[in-house]
């Protein structure tokens, strides 16, 4: 019944419909245009909560939809899969390809749990093949919203505009206190050097504090990276694998 409701709220892609965000952020429209966005909004956030209110502890692995299986991150992205579903998180990312296919594929070999926050789009962004539990959104806002909500931990893998989104929207919001200081874990020294300087840049100005630069750890060991998870949230805060909810089919959960 869950999903029944999601398809028959979810906008088509490939159709005009694709304009309606765009529309929305352009300026004020009728009461009922928009009052009908925000029914499609709170579906989209009420359908994601119960969808991932099952699911258990979770690390997020943020990364680029267009790395190649060939590349050498793409292979770093699978063992970081892979290992955190062996400390016992599930692994949850954007649901496409390239980082983000890694990271479920290795969470879905080693037996995890292996979850995908798709963005529905006219380009690039197909769900991959590994996912056990795939939830498509229309909007970015609730979509990032779900990434960060049900995370212990975020794994930041060498990615674009829209990896450097995600990442600054956790740090913010770990700057302002309005989530925990959980582990932010960059992997790729070579390509986050830059970003670091640029960092150390604002530093300088006075745009960011000194201790702000704690709140990210950057690696090329995903054994390191590991380690930082391990240290910061289990030995830290004893979180450990819980008994899951079960679906209730009275709220229609099933």
């Amino acid at each position: 019944m869950l999903e029944w409701i999601a398809n028959l709220l979810r906008k088509k892609p490939h159709t005009d419909e694709e304009m309606e965000e765009r529309a929305f952020l352009e300026g004020p429209h009728s009461r009922l245009s928009e009052l009908w966005f925000l029914i499609r909004v709170m579906w989209g956030f009420l359908y994601g909560f119960r969808k991932l209110h099952f699911v258990g502890p979770l690390v997020t692995v943020f990364g680029s939809a267009r790395t190649e299986e060939g590349s050498p991150y793409y292979q770093d992205a699978r063992k970081v899969g892979g290992e955190l579903a062996k400390m016992g998180f599930g692994v949850m990312t954007g649901g496409g390809p390239g980082i983000m296919e890694a990271a479920n594929r290795g969470a879905r070999e080693a037996g995890g749990t292996s979850i995908g926050c798709n963005i529905i789009l006219p380009f690039e962004q197909d769900p991959n093949p590994y996912l056990d539990v795939m939830i498509n959104f229309n909007y970015f806002f609730v979509r990032k919203v779900m990434l960060l909500k049900y995370s212990y931990a975020f794994v930041v893998m060498p990615g674009g505009a829209g990896t450097m989104d995600e990442l600054f929207e956790v740090i913010t919001l770990i700057q302002t206190k309005k989530i925990f200081n959980f582990p932010v874990i960059l992997i790729g020294k070579d390509y986050f050097c830059e970003l670091m300087d640029f960092l150390e840049l604002m530093v300088k100005e006075g745009t960011i504090s000194p201790s702000d630069l704690d709140l990210f750890f950057v690696t090329d060991s995903v054994e390191e990276a590991m380690e930082h998870i391990k240290v910061n949230i289990i030995d830290k805060y004893g979180v450990i694998p819980k008994k899951v909810p079960q679906a209730s089919s009275i709220l229609l959960e099933k």
